[in-house]
């Protein structure tokens, strides 16, 4: 499965645009604030169903305009499969094949990942971004986590208003056994692929960064008790915060190199790079599980890198199996081959090279 086409209208500097890509690697080109990020936006927005720059809605739909719309279309096997995106003030409504969709379905169809100048944040932000980096992951290798965590979001919502409502226990507590039930699955679910994912970025980070990559995983309630345990000693807490203070919800994905916690001890660089093994590692899983092949968008790859760390990422990124979208500042952007197709953006248009 690869993307084959996308037509945006109305969003951000992009009044409208039409590309078709390359399965293996297409390259976008041109000078700074001109919309290639823009263009990289609204192929993540089309497969995740959010931004991947800010989470204001509005600053998506163009000056002037009432909504943008993206549409795209993916091959696989020489099918073709349409999925679409609108956004206006009313907020996100997702399409795939003419019908109403989620924002699950779209992740399924158009499986896609981004390393832009920011990856850093993975690294140097808090747990939440962290988590949602594992969850990607293990929706896709572990069928059926979507509609745990879903059902899992459902409970907790109706738990913490129940809180907040100043309800009394025992109907408060009526929500403990699926929590305890969906957390704990969830909480496997992401051990395993942890495990996984472990050995695979542990490799990477050692070519990117000559260093010893190990992962961990902190549950979001206390090592020695059962979430159901949990859920009791955290009672008083959760009863004057007015929220659930222990499960999934609160996990933390650990990362160490060479033994010791990676924030605030490594440079920009190395938390670009250290990012970048994790996200690499990531979509080698899909051609490991099946003939998907995943889209990986690049945005600006020499940002902040030196000529040999450039080098090293080139190499990783090359060794694995996706659909390549690369933005440039220069035309001449030969680091992963001649590419299938070419585009020049210009203050919001876009023309074939």
């Amino acid at each position: 499965m690869t993307l084959r086409r996308i037509q945006v209208s109305d969003f951000r500097c992009l009044q409208s645009a039409e590309l078709f890509f390359d399965p293996h690697f297409t390259l976008i080109s041109g000078p700074n604030a001109s919309g290639k990020t823009s263009l990289l936006e609204a192929i993540y927005l089309l497969g995740r169903g959010r931004s991947f720059r800010t989470r204001r809605l509005d600053k998506l739909i163009r000056l002037g305009a009432e909504r943008f719309n993206i549409f795209g279309e993916t091959e696989r096997e020489g099918h073709r499969t349409g999925l679409g995106v609108e956004g206006s003030a009313t907020g996100i409504r997702a399409k795939l094949a003419g019908q109403r969709a989620s924002l699950a379905d779209l992740a399924e169809a158009l499986p896609v990942q981004i390393i832009d100048p920011e990856v850093h944040r993975l690294i140097e932000e808090g747990p939440s971004r962290r988590r949602r980096f594992l969850d990607w992951g293990v929706f896709h290798v572990e069928h059926g986590f979507m509609d745990q965590w879903q059902r899992f979001q459902r409970a907790l919502k109706q738990r913490n208003a129940a809180l907040k409502a100043r309800q009394p226990r025992p109907l408060i507590s009526t929500w403990d056994p699926e929590l305890v039930k969906l957390g704990e699955s969830i909480h496997e679910a992401r051990l395993r692929y942890i495990r996984r994912l472990n050995t695979t970025a542990g490799e990477i980070a050692q070519n990117l960064l000559g260093e010893k990559l190990d992962l961990g995983y902190r549950s979001g309630w206390p090592r020695d008790q059962r979430l159901e345990e949990a859920l009791v000693h955290s009672w008083p807490h959760d009863q004057e915060t007015g929220l659930t203070q222990v499960g999934p919800q609160r996990a933390e994905l650990l990362i160490r190199l060479n033994g010791a916690p990676v924030k605030d001890r490594i440079s920009r660089g190395q938390q670009k790079l250290l990012a970048a093994a994790l996200l690499i590692a990531q979509l080698s899983f899909f051609t490991a599980e099946g003939p998907l092949r995943p889209t990986l968008l690049l945005d600006d790859p020499a940002a902040e890198l030196d000529s040999a760390r450039l080098l090293e990422l080139i190499r990783e990124v090359s060794r694995q199996a996706v659909q390549l979208i690369v933005t440039s500042l220069q035309a001449e952007f030969t680091a992963f081959g001649s590419p299938g197709r070419h585009y020049q953006v210009q203050s919001g248009t876009v023309v074939q090279a």
